[in-house]
């Protein structure tokens, strides 16, 4: 029960930070890409001291709602989130260098795909969306920054979009997603395995509303996440 009721705060917090993804799914006027959200959490954030190792999150709202329980996941860990909800790949594309490369991490977390599957900002096929990954991984690698990639969530159903069914899309895209790590020589974190359920959703037990995790859902996600950010930051 404690579970299921730290699970309803996530996704009450969600609801409260704008989260609902019908709703945020529409841009604010003139910041479409979002800069906006961390502007100035950004200018206040000091550059990483000698020899600590930061970790920025990308993502979407599976990112944003990690933020209230993030540092109690990883204790003592310089790591900084930078989810916005509802956001598509292009939109992360676009914010990388505010969000991710000027915070000068080790590492950079990049979890996406699920909105884009979504229609959160039109159609998009598993190659357009894998191309976004593909751009924001080039990114990183340029200025030094090792990447984490992690495989998009299961999901059964949408439920700001019932019309589309998404489980066997995830997993072609996640497929693709393993490639580029493979190719890129990225670390590779497989949630979707480790969650999904046999028709290929996020089962009640990890999740509200079958698209965000709940406590129990990061909970699983944790070590997963933990053990890859440690490969990539060894020298």
């Amino acid at each position: 029960m404690h579970a299921r009721r730290l699970g309803l705060k996530l996704l009450a917090a969600h609801l409260l930070l704008g989260g609902w993804a019908l709703a945020s799914a529409q841009p604010a006027a003139g910041d479409w890409a979002g800069h906006g959200r961390y502007r100035a959490a950004n200018a206040s954030l000091p550059a990483p001291a000698s020899g600590e190792r930061r970790v920025v999150f990308m993502g979407d709202s599976i990112t944003e709602f990690w933020s209230p329980a993030l540092a109690q996941a990883f204790p003592g860990k310089p790591y900084v989130n930078r989810g916005i909800s509802a956001q598509t790949t292009p939109q992360m594309l676009l914010r990388f260098r505010q969000d991710v490369i000027e915070l000068q991490p080790a590492a950079v977390v990049i979890l996406a795909g699920t909105n884009d599957i979504a229609g959160n900002s039109g159609p998009s096929s598993v190659e357009m969306i894998a191309g976004h990954v593909r751009s924001m991984t080039q990114l990183a690698r340029a200025h030094g920054i090792r990447v984490v990639l992690c495989a998009v969530l299961p999901a059964a159903a949408y439920y700001w979009n019932p019309a589309v069914q998404p489980a066997a899309t995830i997993v072609a895209l996640n497929q693709r997603l393993r490639e580029l790590a493979r190719e890129g020589g990225h670390r590779w974190v497989d949630y979707h395995a480790a969650l999904a359920d046999e028709r290929g959703g996020l089962p009640l037990k990890y999740s509200e509303d079958g698209v965000h995790p709940n406590a129990a859902g990061y909970r699983v996600m944790a070590p997963l996440l933990e053990r890859e950010i440690e490969a990539a930051l060894k020298p």
